[in-house]
């Protein structure tokens, strides 16, 4: 009897051990993740560029596309004049550099930009 409650309690304390050592990987993984994605964010911005979301739009008088961006308490547009075909889907993540253009507005909501660097956002 006293074999038996030994082994009972060795199993049990092995199940515990081992569940505790799973879930620490887990967290430890997810923290490393973490860490590296507001690296990666830091590095861009350091780099100059800006975090932004393509949107699309087929309302008449309204740009085809336009990229949102969000500022530290307002979100604005951007009309990219030279945007390529590989970003124009609705919703992409992208990280984008621009230069402001001093041309009359093609639409109403944005403000018209040359792209200098794009890239999607891994977010």
């Amino acid at each position: 009897m006293y074999l038996t409650l030994l082994k009972t309690s060795i199993t049990i304390f092995s199940v515990f051990i081992f569940s505790c050592c799973t879930s620490t990987k887990n967290t430890s993984t997810d923290t490393i993740n973490s860490n590296d994605s507001k690296m990666e964010v830091a590095k861009m911005m350091e780099k100059g560029f800006k975090k932004g979301v393509i949107v699309a739009s087929d309302k008449e008088g309204d740009c085809p596309y336009t990229i949102q961006l969000e500022d530290d308490n307002y979100k604005y547009f951007l009309d990219p004049i030279n945007i390529t075909e590989d970003f124009k889907k609705d919703g992409e993540k992208i990280w984008v550099k621009f230069a402001g253009l001093r041309m009359m507005n093609r639409c109403e909501k944005a403000n018209p930009v040359s792209i200098i660097e794009i890239h999607v956002r891994e977010e």
